[in-house]
């Protein structure tokens, strides 16, 4: 006889990595009756390798670990703790705190496992009342002197907003090790702090490739493309290799820029360095030779890659509709329906820009109608803003204005601004100044909408109102909006700002 610990079925559970395997291997142990003549270190044992499996069971798979959990005698504080961890990874947060509480309860004690399982349950909450508590509780055990609990603490005020009290716990540590310092990070970071994210990675005596992927990361989050891009090439320097998250920021930041070259060096590095591409770096790597304006490369790309997501699907038709290919991208929307990937608002935002740029007004209009009542995809104001663009350039001005009345919420200046510039493309005086008044309610200062209305008044001859319109902006002293070139020069990008000065005013 086998001890029911080493049991040749139980050493399998080793090797289970989805849950139909464990429910088999669960069926098989029944049928053995290890089950029911050592059920505490059987159901624990199973219970322990369901919180092990990867990808995450599905969500409604919770109830089997409570079964599970239900058919141990006396739960201890391992089990106690399995479940905590299984509650609040399967999006339980609250029903993980309500076990915590009633592990309590009963007087089982907590070890320096159970705080940092419930204290990630009240971070996913927010909820900076019920992490004070538990702060207490840690303290009254003793356990704040344990790294592992103590970093997060700092994890949990960070993730309520409390990026004081993260700081002051960690100024009281006093042997910090690379995960102290990379939890502060990121915690600064999700605030949007990224100076003071900056001087904490500076001041670490060693990082690890999370801190520097955070913090590549939040200068991209943060649109300081040029830091990021500065940032990885002193990260490659340093002999650290990037992971997935330091790749695909580094990608976007290329994208932003349009710094075609160096994203092309990274694609390099990705080749020589990684056996396979996945859909987080293909996704990556379509974007950013999309966004480039290497349609076909990223077409390419897209095609040869053997897994993709929404965002994978998103990347090639808003793409390709940025730079004018409005009949593809829409074949590559509607391929993505056929093909059961389910749409989002950035993948119909692309769809309407692409309608607009082929000029298929019926489509966008039918696709603009069957966002809600078909793919339940709430509409939002850029949505609107396309489709008053898009109607605005068809001189479809009263149908522009229609779906303004029934907005449901008010109409922001890029919604006000297509039609505007439908305004000046068919000459519609009458519904350019409603625009344009309601444009100088939202931006007083865009010299622009000055300029355009002042242009539809020329058009039409009507030159004591181009006057007035001129007067008014030197009566408010709004000054012309300062154009920026852009151009990349060996792995460079180099800015150009125009000189108002040697500007002339039409």
């Amino acid at each position: 006889m086998h001890p029911p610990h080493r049991h040749p079925i139980l050493l399998v559970l080793n090797r289970c990595k989805t849950l139909k395997h464990l429910r088999c291997i669960h069926a098989k142990l029944t049928t053995l009756g290890l089950a029911f003549l050592h059920p505490s270190p059987t159901f624990t044992k199973l219970l322990y390798t369901f919180t092990l499996l990867h990808p995450l069971p599905p969500t409604n798979s919770i109830d089997y670990a409570l079964s599970l959990f239900h058919h141990i005698p006396s739960p201890s504080t391992f089990a106690y703790n399995l479940l905590i961890r299984a509650r609040t990874l399967l999006s339980s947060p609250f029903q993980a705190l309500i076990l915590f509480a009633r592990m309590r309860r009963l007087s089982i004690p907590p070890d320096y496992h159970s705080f940092p399982f419930a204290l990630k349950a009240c971070a996913r909450l927010r909820s900076q009342p019920l992490g004070r508590a538990l702060h207490s509780q840690v303290l009254k055990f003793g356990f704040a002197t344990d790294l592992f609990v103590h970093n997060t603490l700092i994890s949990m005020y960070a993730s309520s907003d409390s990026m004081h009290d993260a700081r002051s716990l960690f100024d009281e540590i006093c042997s910090c090790d690379v995960v102290t310092y990379n939890t502060l990070i990121d915690g600064y970071v999700k605030a949007g702090n990224i100076i003071l994210a900056r001087k904490v990675f500076d001041k670490m005596p060693q990082r690890d490739t999370v801190s520097w992927g955070t913090l590549l990361a939040g200068y991209s989050q943060m649109r300081q493309f040029e830091e990021a891009l500065q940032l990885f090439d002193r990260m490659l320097e340093s002999g650290s290799r990037p992971d997935d998250v330091a790749l695909v920021s580094a990608l976007s930041c290329c994208a932003q820029l349009g710094a075609l070259d160096q994203g092309k060096v990274i694609h390099q590095y990705i080749k020589e360095n990684r056996a396979a591409l996945n859909v987080y770096l293909v996704t990556g790597l379509v974007d950013m030779y999309a966004k480039c304006g290497c349609i076909d490369v990223a077409a390419e790309m897209f095609e040869s890659a053997p897994h993709k997501n929404l965002f994978t699907w998103n990347a090639i038709v808003v793409g390709l509709a940025t730079h004018g290919h409005g009949e593809r991208s829409l074949q590559y929307f509607e391929r993505m329906i056929s093909l059961g990937v389910r749409p989002d608002g950035v993948s119909f935002l692309g769809v309407l820009v692409a309608c607009s740029h082929a000029g298929l007004i019926d489509t966008a209009r039918r696709l603009f109608d069957e966002m809600e009542s078909v793919y339940g995809v709430a509409r939002e104001l850029k949505h609107y803003g396309c489709m008053a663009d898009l109607l605005g350039r068809a001189g479809l001005m009263e149908k522009a204005m229609d779906m303004i009345k029934s907005m449901p919420m008010e109409a922001d200046a890029y919604v006000w601004g297509g039609v505007l510039g439908g305004c000046r493309i068919h000459g519609n005086v009458e519904i350019a100044e409603i625009a344009t008044e309601h444009l100088l309610r939202l931006k007083p200062e865009d010299s622009g909408v000055y300029s355009i209305m002042a242009g539809i008044y020329a058009n039409a001859r009507r030159w004591e109102d181009v006057a007035r319109i001129r007067r008014v902006m030197d009566d408010r002293r709004v000054r012309k909006n300062v154009g920026c070139s852009l151009i990349e020069v060996e792995g460079t990008n180099h800015g150009f700002v125009a000189d108002l000065n040697a500007c002339s005013v039409n």
